[in-house]
């Protein structure tokens, strides 16, 4: 037999950023592909509703708040993740947003609370679960969600690059110390797909116009068009791929902007 298992029977996913959006989509398409799931957020209220969405299709869900940019609630969630479900096989690092400003009105306060959310979240939790995996002696997976703008220079948004880019490279990092472990680290990197966070932007049609101009596929992305790469990267086909980018964006970075 040379397909390998893409289900994740029997594992379980703890996603950052999982009450709506991308986070929304990749805990319920991991639900689908047969993971229990973990939700983390600051938001109950969506996570709840996620929540009885993966209900549904059969598997558990576990809910809890959770503010990622500070350390005590970080393995406070992790600890209480590990009692609630037994362990963590995978983690999605997918909490992030973005302040758009030119780089000559970036303020420090800008500047902190990108860097907060974008890179030391993802940093603890890979730390802390990366910690439990090690202590659990099966492997696992981690991924992050990084972005184009880690690997080309866009118009706007340095702060935001200058995260997505150390997110990349932390990947590296990580799966060149933790292989030994059986822990994969990879990351996603998405172009513009459909979510809350871009349905002001992609109203306006001359900015679309821009966006596809530079995308060879000529659309944007739909968010079940990330599931199935990160399926692919927490299953066991990917069991020998670590340390890995893999970019999602209609072949953007091919381009460049």
């Amino acid at each position: 037999m040379f397909l390998p298992a893409f289900d994740l029977q029997g594992k379980t996913a703890l996603v950052t950023g999982a009450g709506r959006g991308i986070g929304r989509a990749l805990a319920i398409g991991l639900a689908e592909a047969g993971a229990d799931v973990i939700l983390l957020s600051r938001t109950r209220e969506q996570l709840e509703e996620v929540a009885s969405i993966i209900r549904e299709i059969g598997r558990q869900a576990y809910v809890l708040t959770c503010d990622v940019t500070k350390r005590e609630d970080v393995a406070r969630a992790v600890q209480e993740a590990k009692e609630a479900a037994g362990g963590i096989d995978v983690l999605i690092n997918n909490a992030g947003m973005n302040i758009r400003t030119p780089a000559l009105e970036v303020t420090d306060a800008d500047w902190q609370t990108i860097m907060d959310t974008n890179l030391k979240s993802a940093f603890m939790l890979s730390q802390e679960v990366g910690a439990l995996m090690k202590e659990q002696g099966r492997g696992g997976s981690i991924i992050s969600i990084t972005s184009v703008a880690g690997q080309v220079a866009l118009r706007t948004g340095v702060v935001y690059a200058a995260t997505k880019a150390a997110l990349i490279q932390m990947t590296k990092v990580l799966a060149f110390e933790w292989g030994k472990y059986n822990i994969n680290v990879n990351a996603i990197g998405p172009w513009y797909f459909k979510t809350p966070l871009t349905e002001k932007l992609l109203q306006d049609e001359a900015y679309v116009q821009d966006i596809l101009s530079v995308t060879p596929l000529k659309r944007i992305g739909e968010l079940p068009e990330l599931v199935g790469p990160v399926v692919f990267l927490a299953s066991d086909a990917a069991s020998y791929v670590t340390g890995q980018t893999l970019f999602v964006d209609g072949g953007m970075t091919i381009h460049g902007f």
